[in-house]
């Protein structure tokens, strides 16, 4: 796939590098080893890895609609202990991180925030206010939509969330979000893929307005 000569081309070095990480998540719904990659994929997304285990749910869910419900349930029994894992991280492993020079006020997770996609001050400042406000939903709300999730499982620790909070709001959040996916594929079939595969330019553009965007919304709904 190429961005050259597109509207888009300005974002086609990060596409590029999104793309080939979708791509490479993506085959792996294609060997034997599908279900256990999704449950690994959705384990490590909720407290690290960038791309959603939306992904590999779709394509194993295409292959085998009437396996669906198995695939949801290893999904989210994934997620919700990655988010146990990331909720540990920041627990107990958030001070031996080092602290970053540009969140110091934090005292730790400094790797994190040098390293990781979607940790950044302003997401941590903004995330600490909603547990302030609403800790239960906040985390529902991450975890049903594009918010970066594993953001809100580390801080979960950091700020003292308790875990029976934090599995039960991943539980529901992330249930509700797959079951969506299988119900999707249930009605629509390989359209949804194929919509996905055409307009992949267009669907990270609008992931990234989304993300930024759930940010402010939560910030000013919850």
């Amino acid at each position: 796939m190429t961005f050259q000569g597109s509207a888009l081309g300005w974002l086609g070095a990060p596409m590029r590098w999104v793309r080939r990480l979708y791509d490479w998540t993506l085959h792996w719904a294609e060997t034997p080893y599908g279900v256990p990659a999704l449950f690994l994929v959705a384990f490590a997304e909720a407290s690290f890895f960038p791309i959603p285990p939306d992904v590999i749910l779709l394509a194993l869910t295409l292959g085998t609609p009437r396996r669906a419900p198995r695939f949801v349930a290893v999904c989210t029994a994934g997620s919700v202990l990655g988010a146990v894992l990331g909720w540990w991280l920041g627990l107990g492993l958030w001070a031996s991180m080092g602290v970053s020079a540009a969140c110091p006020q934090f005292e730790g997770g400094g790797w994190l925030f040098d390293h990781i996609p979607g940790f950044h001050c302003g997401a941590f400042e903004t995330v600490q206010r909603l547990y302030h406000d609403n800790a239960a939903m906040a985390l529902f709300t991450a975890a049903f939509t594009p918010i970066p999730f594993k953001v809100f499982t580390v801080a979960a620790g950091v700020f003292g969330i308790p875990l029976a909070t934090l599995v039960g709001a991943s539980l529901a959040g992330r249930f509700a979000r797959f079951a969506l996916i299988g119900g999707l594929i249930y009605f629509f079939g390989a359209r949804v893929r194929d919509f996905i595969e055409r307009r992949f330019e267009l669907l990270t553009v609008a992931f990234t307005v989304l993300l930024v965007g759930g940010f402010v919304a939560i910030k000013y709904l919850l």
